[in-house]
């Protein structure tokens, strides 16, 4: 009871630091913010990428987004089962396939069917590389191919690796932006180059220019 009193005020403070730190703003395609379910995809450079992501999104869509995380960060201590679990309701997968009790897909596909829309980050971990993304792994796609009429939303998230940099404790000050791009969906019959292609190229259209380059 305590930790749910708890939740509602967390959260909100967590939105008001993520926005007072980072002045992070939203930049939606013409046709705005999805109205139903679902799977924003994105970029994955730091572990606050979702909290950055959640917290741009209206108030109406936060409350029923989740994030998709690994179980063994947001289990290992009090303080982080409180803010994975009650803050922020996220969809827990095991990454260690021998310690799996569920389907990772059917865990997260259980959530859409519950009505939740969800933030994936399909590079499957943080890219400290200088690569502007790491290929994808399997699970956007095997989602998409089990909740096919579901959205697929690209989302770039732009600066937060040098807010929040590998070893620092405390954020830097700098601004960011969270772009959103025109949704999609699998292809009936589609493969999983095919459509890991496309979803990718979908993300990377987002990401800023880098000098240099004409893309």
């Amino acid at each position: 009871m305590i930790k749910r009193l708890l939740a509602g005020p967390v959260s909100g403070l967590i939105v008001v630091f993520a926005r007072a730190v980072t002045a992070v703003r939203a930049i939606w395609p013409e046709s705005g913010p999805p109205r139903g379910r679902s799977i924003y995809y994105a970029n994955h450079s730091s572990h606050g990428d979702f909290i950055l992501i959640w917290a741009v999104l209206p108030p109406w869509m936060r409350v029923r987004t989740r994030p998709v995380a690994a179980a063994e960060y947001w289990l290992k201590s009090k303080l982080n089962r409180f803010i994975g679990c009650d803050v922020f309701n996220a969809v827990l997968i095991e990454r260690n396939r021998e310690k799996r009790t569920r389907d990772p897909i059917e865990e997260m596909a259980g959530a859409l069917d519950a009505g939740s829309s969800l933030i994936l980050f399909p590079e499957g971990t943080r890219n400290e590389t200088e690569a502007r993304l790491l290929p994808f792994k399997s699970g956007l796609y095997n989602l998409a191919k089990a909740r096919p009429t579901i959205d697929l939303v690209p989302v770039w998230i732009d600066n937060l690796n040098r807010v929040m940099p590998k070893g620092e404790f405390l954020p830097i000050p700098l601004i960011c932006t969270v772009s959103f791009g025109d949704a999609l969906k699998l292809d009936p019959d589609e493969t999983r180059e095919v459509f890991t292609a496309r979803a990718e190229a979908a993300l990377l259209a987002l990401s800023p220019k880098q000098e240099g380059t004409s893309k």
